[in-house]
């Protein structure tokens, strides 16, 4: 390892075992938050959403969107809460005029959207394969799954911005060629670069993600420490983040996209897989892994 500007990062010979340990250490810290933020109080006040292209057209800021579907099947919804989308546009502009443009990734999901998502091979294999590395390449136990999962997944409604309607995932790109701002690994991913100060990128990719923050801190987007390209505003985690001493102003809910009216969640805390399902999902991936493993 080597220091550099006080942080330490990844050199030819770093070793596999700082890597698990680096891992180890972030994953914790971020499940102790989302623990918090589950006792946090949130006073919900029923504000309804908006269309973030509309809101980005209207203000002519160029700003991109994802065009894959959400768990393979499900439409994006490119929508945030009311409150909100002035901040995203305003940070989206500061962008443009840095010669950036910012891609959003995601917005809001619903709970089937949340769910099927996170059940996905893509992504439940990448938490259990680094869960799985985690224990020295055994199989992992059900309970270290399910701590990872959280932190990567949000397996209950009051860990899921997305289904509060609170946050983002984002990309960006320069205005000039098209090219990404290289944040060291590409969203999304499930490894020890998945952490927004993790050591394991380059000097530069690291510089790259503050800036990125920079902006949208500047408006009150507030990053999620486990992730390097979430990014949240009104929810608990972000009152939390910023020791506003407040209430979340959001939590989970329904939204009728008719209506434009939001329904709260009636048990925040039930997860969106069972144990019991869990564990069967972790027998499916760890079967995937080995046949991937096998010569």
């Amino acid at each position: 390892m080597k220091t550099t500007k006080g942080r330490w990062i990844s050199t030819p010979a770093a070793d596999n075992a700082a890597r698990v340990r680096y891992w180890t250490r972030a994953m914790e810290s971020a499940r102790r938050l989302l623990d918090d933020m589950a006792r946090y109080p949130v006073a919900e006040c029923g504000e309804g959403f908006e269309s973030i292209p509309d809101a980005a057209s209207d203000a002519r800021v160029e700003m991109l969107y994802s065009n894959t579907k959400q768990a393979g099947q499900f439409e994006r919804l490119f929508f945030l809460r009311r409150g909100l989308i002035g901040d995203l546009i305003a940070a989206a502009k500061d962008m443009n005029e840095r010669g950036w443009t910012l891609k959003i990734e995601d917005g809001y999901r619903t709970r089937e959207m949340q769910t099927a998502g996170a059940r996905r091979p893509e992504v439940f294999d990448g938490v259990v394969k680094m869960c799985r590395w985690e224990c020295g390449g055994r199989t992992p136990p059900v309970d270290l799954v399910l701590q990872r999962w959280m932190v990567l997944a949000a397996n209950h409604p009051c860990h899921g911005t997305h289904m509060i309607g609170a946050a983002v995932d984002v990309s960006v790109f320069r205005r000039d060629d098209g090219s990404e701002i290289w944040r060291g690994a590409p969203f999304p991913v499930s490894s020890e670069l998945s952490p927004m100060d993790s050591p394991f990128v380059t000097e530069k990719e690291h510089e790259n993600r503050l800036a990125i923050t920079g902006i949208l801190e500047r408006h009150g987007f507030m990053h999620f420490p486990g992730e390097f390209w979430h990014y949240n505003k009104g929810d608990a985690l972000c009152q939390m983040l910023t020791n506003s001493g407040r209430p979340g102003i959001y939590g989970p809910v329904h939204w009728d996209r008719r209506t434009n009216q939001v329904e709260p969640y009636a048990d925040v805390r039930s997860p969106l897989t069972p144990p019991d399902v869990l564990k069967q999902l972790i027998d499916e991936a760890m079967q995937r892994l080995q046949d991937d493993d096998s010569p």
